[in-house]
């Protein structure tokens, strides 16, 4: 079965890259017999506000579009924070302590380099006791351990898709505000 979403961060007015999402994930949940999940990201408690939500909704509505369920992320905490500790116990997910600056000089160092930026693995490399140290320092976030080899998976749009895991960072799972 075709499940597609929309999944917008309600920190702001709808926008023409909202609505090109929105009508193309409906579009093809429509046209497959499928659902169409409105996934609303609103994990930002500092910018997320319901005036949006319900702007939204509104213009989604305005324009013809019904969804067949409705999932707020931040009543999942619990359910991604299991999730999270399973992955941990299975050696799947990693804390890392770079702020946003340090992030964002490490992409611009590799680029002047002309590599791909790529996550470095570097929290990989800390003891425990400079995890200890810098917990009491700055937030965290995870990261999801990618293997080695390829990544492959066959998309409804485009067929068959293949990339090398080295090509990509390891995905951020939580953000360091949860």
């Amino acid at each position: 079965m075709t499940v597609t979403r929309f999944a917008p961060s309600p920190t702001g007015w709808i926008h023409i890259g909202n609505l090109r999402a929105a009508l193309f994930n409906y579009a093809i949940a429509r046209q497959q017999g499928g659902t169409f999940i409105l996934r609303l990201d609103d994990t930002d408690p500092v910018r997320s506000k319901e005036e949006y939500v319900e702007g939204l909704k509104e213009d989604l509505r305005w324009l013809g579009l019904t969804w067949d369920r409705e999932e707020r992320q931040s009543l999942r905490t619990d359910r991604y924070e299991a999730a999270k500790q399973r992955l941990l116990a299975e050696g799947r997910v990693y804390e890392c302590f770079e702020t946003p600056t340090e992030l964002d000089l490490k992409r611009k160092k590799q680029l002047s380099m002309g590599k791909p930026p790529v996550y470095d693995r570097s929290a990989l490399k800390l003891s425990e006791e400079e995890k200890a140290k810098l917990r009491g320092e700055r937030p965290s976030h995870w990261r999801f351990l990618l293997d080695p080899g390829r990544i492959e998976w066959e998309d409804g749009i485009l067929g068959a898709i293949s990339i090398d895991a080295a090509s990509v960072s390891d995905p951020v799972i939580q953000k360091e505000d949860g």
